[in-house]
């Protein structure tokens, strides 16, 4: 990576994009201080609607400019709302002295209630959009949960908005993403299959994907509307990540300008409270979504979400029963096992059968087990090397690169990921699960190691202009270790510890069954005394009676006996 490269990527991490400090044309933004409801920032277009201009607007009361009515309906969706909460639709009125038909929005942040304001044309007949959506959610629920799903998803999201193209784009672990369904008008160009660099959604913006569902650019080349001010009583920039409307990164604009979109939109995917993926559409021409749309949108979304969750969920559980059978299984085997020291080796078998992994070994007392594929064991002091920069207390140690922990990929014998649980990292014994390496011929959407262009010092940048396939054997990585794999194998890492610590204590074990046992012969030995007592008092007893007094005495004697011998035998 050069420098120029390196400088780019750093300066596109670090953009404040929810300061922009703007907002797109298609809408208005007020934001107001409660109890008054004076107004302490307005966008600059805001006169189109209010027929005022924006500077008589500031620091006067809302209430000279929207009736009451649509005031009680804005205080009521406040009421509801949670400060940082995405923004919520209050209502649809005629605002302004043209009684102008707009979608009202709301959220609170920062001490302000910021009122998002669009115009909307007068439209007749539109389905209410949750009826909308539960006619999409049927259909698409109808094919069930296999690989399709996603294109399903697709085509529906593209039958409701009309957009040229809608892809389903899923992130990877190392924050990458590829393309997993498509649906597309014939004269674009397919996309399907294609993987964009993490650069191309900077980790400020997966967050804001979190905050914000669903996002719309009616027409990607507006000029942003400034806010005025610009800035809150304390100096700060605005916040702008919560609003629908805030102006959008102009590298962003200019990226799809390069791919040849002139309107987009985006529907967060989200499951266990990450972003998991986007429903992303783009559109050739200039592109206006009614409000009902984007609430049936954006409902959709939700349950696409829901159904990513709940079939993530399903796969934890599966793991999580499969490595329960296997704790199981080896709990029982171990406790009876003739010679407790060596029984965790010979069951290593068994362990592999506990995570989805291609070998595991045991290292203890300097002595290297192993079963399926793992690395040689001239590799275990690079092994030992990594765990000691990485291992925490009680956590797995975990990486699928092989770069992180053998001096080569040669030297690692075709095993990249490694997932280590400690059984006494004093003495360096370890539990080690492998999987090997994964070799990918992946599509990139343009080079790579090319995602900005980047002028001579690295100030200015701009995204690539091609994003035709470009073909790269990737090496040196594993399937990536799940959070299913680290919650079960966390569960496994208890149980051998507790095992392991057990058999470290011999001593201890020994004086606790020694002393249990001399506990047993005193209680029978009392039980003894307090039966003979019994029977000196007694004195009209039957033969019978006699006959059973005797042999409960005989079996307790017997059982005496067997204590004594016991307790010596744990004695010694």
């Amino acid at each position: 990576m050069t420098p120029e490269l390196e400088r780019a990527l750093q300066v596109c991490a670090n953009e404040p994009i929810h300061l922009s400090g703007a907002i797109q044309p298609h809408g208005y933004l007020i934001s107001c201080r409660l109890p008054d409801w004076s107004i302490h920032h307005v966008s600059a277009n805001i006169e189109a609607l209010a027929a005022v201009a924006p500077e008589d607007m500031l620091r006067h009361s809302l209430r000279e400019f929207i009736t009451d009515d649509v005031i009680q309906t804005i205080a009521e969706a406040v009421d509801f709302s949670e400060p940082g909460a995405p923004a919520q639709r209050a209502a649809v009125a005629n605002i302004g002295p043209l009684a102008m038909l707009c979608e009202v929005g709301v959220h609170v942040a920062d001490g302000l209630v910021h009122i998002e304001i669009e115009p909307q044309a007068r439209t007749a007949g539109e389905r209410s959009p949750t009826v909308v959506a539960q006619a999409m959610i049927a259909r698409v629920a109808q094919g069930g949960a296999d690989d399709s799903f996603h294109q399903r998803v697709a085509e529906q999201v593209r039958l409701l908005t009309g957009y040229d193209r809608v892809m389903v784009y899923r992130f990877l672990h190392d924050d990458s993403g590829e393309v997993v369904a498509e649906s597309r008008d014939s004269a674009m160009p397919p996309y399907l299959g294609l993987r964009y660099p993490a650069s191309d959604i900077p980790p400020q913006a997966r967050r804001l994907y979190l905050h914000n569902r669903i996002r719309v650019i009616p027409d990607a080349r507006y000029a942003p509307v400034p806010i005025l001010p610009d800035r809150d009583v304390r100096g700060e920039p605005l916040d702008l990540g919560q609003l629908s409307l805030r102006s959008v990164s102009p590298v962003h604009l200019e990226y799809l300008a390069n791919m040849g979109v002139a309107a987009s939109m985006s529907i967060s995917i989200v499951a266990g409270g990450r972003l998991w993926g986007l429903i992303a559409c783009h559109h050739r021409a200039v592109r206006h979504l009614s409000p009902g749309v984007r609430a049936a949108a954006d409902l959709f979304g939700l349950f696409v979400s829901m159904r990513v969750a709940a079939r993530e969920q399903q796969e934890a559980a599966r793991t999580e029963e499969e490595t329960r059978g296997v704790r199981d299984t080896l709990a029982v085997r171990l406790a009876h096992a003739s010679d407790a020291r060596l029984a965790l080796a010979s069951e290593l078998d068994l362990l592999l059968r506990a995570l989805r992994a291609d070998g595991v070994a045991l290292l203890r007392s300097g002595h290297w087990h192993s079963a399926g594929r793992t690395p040689p064991a001239e590799r275990i002091p690079d092994l030992l090397a990594w765990l000691a920069r990485v291992s925490g207390p009680g956590a797995p140690a975990y990486t699928a690169r092989v770069d992180d922990w053998s001096p080569s990929p040669q030297a690692a014998d075709g095993i990249a990921g490694v997932l280590a649980l400690a059984l006494d990292p004093a003495r360096e014994e370890w539990l080690l699960y492998f999987r090997c390496e994964q070799v990918e011929d992946v599509r990139w959407a343009g080079r790579p190691d090319e995602p900005f262009v980047v002028d001579g010092d690295g100030t200015r940048i701009g995204p690539r202009e091609s994003f035709g396939a470009w073909h790269e054997t990737v090496r040196g990585s594993s399937e990536p270790w799940s959070d299913a794999d680290l919650r079960a194998a966390s569960r496994m890492g208890l149980v051998l510890r507790e095992y392991c610590r057990r058999v470290g204590a011999p001593t201890e074990v020994g004086d606790l069954r020694g002393r249990r046992s001399r506990l047993d012969v005193r209680q029978h030995r009392d039980r003894l005394v307090q039966l003979s007592e019994l029977l000196d008092g007694l004195v009209h007893v039957s033969p019978t009676e006699t006959a059973l007094l005797a042999e409960r005495i005989s079996r307790l004697e017997d059982d005496l006996q067997s204590l004594i011998t016991s307790a010596s035998v744990a004695a010694e």
